[in-house]
């Protein structure tokens, strides 16, 4: 078994030279008169933004903050049929002999960052709700985890890295959170590895399809004589924006990903412009700092494999045969979900029972994409209720149920 190394953040001084000489070198884009967000990122922001950048932003007081926050290792994770992986990942273990473990995962335009928030909150203890030992990874091709070299390298991969990371930390049984790729790739966990090793998933990012009379027919029949709620006919409708004003990244990203992996590489205002879009557009009103924005892009542009890997993801997934072409596999380990009425794809709660075996709900009136980042006391709150003593996920972890043992004595 490989061995885990501490890891701390510490970019070559080199590379911070290279990235104030590109961006003193900057030329912006022209602008048309009144196109706001219309057309992209305005031009004024990107301006603040590179401008802070190269003579206010101080990464080295953020590194050093990074380092503080979260404790990071690496670790060798061998790949059935590719190679054998440095992940990058933290880890924080509870002061709660019996906590729960936790495998948080991210996805794209997101990056380990998004588990700072939430990670404190999880590995409280207190009477009233359950503990969690904490494991998040940079997905590989991310942060500072090494990337695959080879084609093929899809959502399985990604679920495998994961499951065997797990495992290497003596999680033989844990549970899951994610959004974004992050859903399909703990649903991958649950489909194959659910049961023995995935005890429950939650995710914030449900993709449910439409209910069949086959499968369901007393809910199906139901669904058909229930108006929608309000909250589900605004998700609709945001939906459709996706669909029709927000969706171009991934089609570029799905099938031409090195053409524009050159501009992510080379060009850290291109980098800036592309992720800082999504950040904004897909967040709920969240009142991002310049500083903020900037670290989360930063780590994209130090990035191991550099950010151009970061998007093949999306042309893995779409030219594989995997799972995420068998619907039909649907995991039969628990599933909580929680709504946030900013996401980009929604779907009506009734959906989530073609996800999985759903046993938790939570429709929360703000947040967006991110939640872990944007909401996070309501993310973990979600967590909590799940899991919790009262919760329909309690103990699905054999002796890990989340309390000190004088508690557990007392339920």
């Amino acid at each position: 078994m490989s061995t885990e190394v501490p890891y701390t953040i510490s970019v070559p001084e080199s590379k911070l030279d290279i990235l104030r000489q590109k961006l003193a070198l900057v030329e912006f884009p022209d602008e048309l008169e009144n196109s706001q967000w219309n057309y992209g990122v305005p031009l004024a922001d990107i301006k603040r933004l590179v401008a802070r950048w190269k003579d206010g932003y101080d990464w080295r007081a953020e590194e050093s903050k990074l380092n503080k926050d979260l404790p990071q290792f690496t670790r060798d994770i061998d790949v059935d049929g590719f190679e054998t992986l440095n992940i990058h990942y933290v880890h924080q273990k509870s002061p709660v002999t019996n906590a729960i473990p936790l495998l948080f995962v991210h996805g794209w335009p997101g990056n380990f960052i998004e588990v700072r928030k939430i990670l404190p909150l999880l590995l409280q203890s207190s009477p009233q709700f359950p503990s969690f030992h904490v494991v998040a990874f940079s997905l590989p091709g991310y942060g500072f985890s090494e990337g695959s070299h080879k084609t093929g390298f899809a959502a399985e991969q990604y679920a495998e890295v994961a499951h065997k990371l797990m495992l290497s930390l003596g999680y033989n049984e844990y549970v899951t959170q994610g959004g974004d790729w992050g859903f399909l790739i703990t649903r991958i966990i649950a489909q194959k590895y659910g049961g023995k090793h995935s005890k429950a998933w939650h995710t914030n990012f449900p993709v449910g399809t439409p209910l069949q009379f086959s499968s369901n027919p007393i809910l199906y029949l139901k669904h058909l004589v229930t108006p929608y709620t309000e909250a589900e006919k605004a998700g609709i409708e945001r939906s459709k924006w996706f669909v029709k004003e927000g969706r171009g990244y991934h089609e570029e990203q799905a099938t031409k990903p090195q053409t524009l992996g050159y501009s992510l590489a080379d060009s850290p205002v291109g980098l800036l412009a592309w992720i800082y879009e999504k950040l904004v557009t897909w967040t709920d009103s969240y009142p991002w700092t310049d500083d903020e924005v900037l670290t989360w892009i930063s780590i994209f542009y130090f990035s191991r494999a550099g950010p151009a890997a970061s998007v093949r993801i999306y042309y893995e997934v779409m030219h594989s045969k995997g799972f995420l072409q068998s619907p039909s596999l649907k995991p039969t380990i628990p599933l909580g979900v929680s709504h946030f009425p900013n996401e980009l794809r929604i779907t009506p709660k009734k959906f989530d029972h073609n996800v999985g075996k759903l046993v938790f709900q939570a429709e929360h009136s703000s947040g967006g994409h991110f939640a872990a980042y944007e909401r996070p006391e309501e993310l973990v709150g979600d967590l909590r209720k799940m899991f919790g003593k009262k919760g329909p996920a309690f103990g699905v972890v054999p002796g890990k149920n989340g309390y000190e043992e004088k508690v557990i004595a007392n339920l």
